[in-house]
């Protein structure tokens, strides 16, 4: 043996690919996210394993990092985060972090909606259907444009 020594955190393909680098300028969002992932809730999972994979035609990510915050479920082309509730988030203090919360994915431009766990457990195919149509609706975007008329047509 010629007494290589194994690649170091950062080093060798990894690094090659993009990833790695020294664990102290990783995010702590992106470990809390992979800790999510192996821990989800019920209702959680039985959303992810109907979003996962294109399976509606939209792609999601579970547990994804934004900003502070890491989110239940996340698609990119229609910047929505879908939230699952449970009953912890009834409590007052938890409901104002919600607040919070959602007021900063707002202002950043996301569309935030809601689902009680509740409800993901009794007709997960109607939870799985709110969040198609609004991923679908071009309406919910707050930050969308309008398109303006074609050059020489009337505003009116």
């Amino acid at each position: 043996m010629s007494g290589q020594v194994p690649p170091r955190d950062g080093e060798g393909d990894r690094a090659k690919r993009g990833g790695g680098g020294p664990r102290f300028t990783r995010r702590p969002q992106t470990y809390t996210a992979r800790k999510l992932r192996k821990e989800m809730t019920l209702p959680e999972g039985m959303l992810w394993k109907r979003l996962r994979g294109k399976q509606l035609g939209l792609k999601f990510r579970s547990q994804h990092p934004i900003g502070p915050y890491v989110v239940d479920f996340y698609c990119a082309t229609a910047r929505l985060v879908v939230e699952v509730d449970g009953m912890a988030h009834d409590n007052a203090e938890r409901a104002e972090r919600d607040r919070v919360r959602d007021g900063y994915l707002i202002e950043h431009g996301y569309e935030v909606l809601r689902l009680p766990a509740a409800d993901v457990l009794k007709d997960v195919d109607c939870a799985l259907a709110a969040i198609v149509a609004r991923a679908e609706s071009p309406l919910h975007r707050a930050g969308g444009t309008v398109p303006l008329p074609a050059s020489g047509e009337a505003l009116g």
